[in-house]
């Protein structure tokens, strides 16, 4: 984390005015976040604003661990847009572009067969949340692993540290 940052976690500790920062800082990155999941920008307005409240309410228990501030708002965020769905008992969305199923199919980002593709929706249906979300990330997002893990709160396993 930021020196600038970590100056502003305190600061908001003290006086919850300060958390603006982190409000104007990461405000786009994580509406458009919840929107590629909601495709529905009341509905993600609500969310994004539910998701700094809960930040600032909770500022006071926010201890860095060697994740950035934003995978901390990343989480949250997250979590909101997974218990709206709960609450609303719908489907999440996933906007899938053709570039991004091709990137997924195809390194060199070629033409895809219309059956290929199909097929390829038809077992993303079939995936959990979680791991769709995995997906949505990864190939649409084009977050790194690391950062994946830092929002999902994945750390590399004990086997990977010993071996490696």
């Amino acid at each position: 984390m930021n020196s600038e940052d970590e100056l502003h976690i305190d600061a908001a500790k003290k006086d919850p005015k300060h958390f603006r920062y982190f409000y104007d800082k990461h405000y786009k990155e994580i509406f458009v976040f919840i929107y590629r999941r909601t495709d529905d920008e009341e509905v993600t307005a609500d969310i994004t604003q539910q998701v700094f409240l809960k930040a600032m309410q909770s500022i006071d228990r926010y201890n860095y661990r060697g994740i950035p501030f934003s995978a901390w708002l990343y989480r949250i965020a997250s979590n909101k847009v997974t218990q709206h769905f709960r609450d609303q008992q719908k489907f999440r969305i996933v906007s899938l572009e053709n570039d991004d199923v091709n990137e997924m199919m195809d390194e060199d980002y070629g033409q895809i067969e219309f059956a290929k593709r199909e097929a390829l929706f038809s077992e993303m249906k079939k995936l959990n949340a979680a791991d769709l979300e995995l997906l949505e990330m990864r190939f649409f997002e084009k977050r790194t692993f690391k950062e994946i893990g830092d929002i999902k709160g994945i750390r590399r396993c004990n086997y990977l540290r010993r071996n490696h």
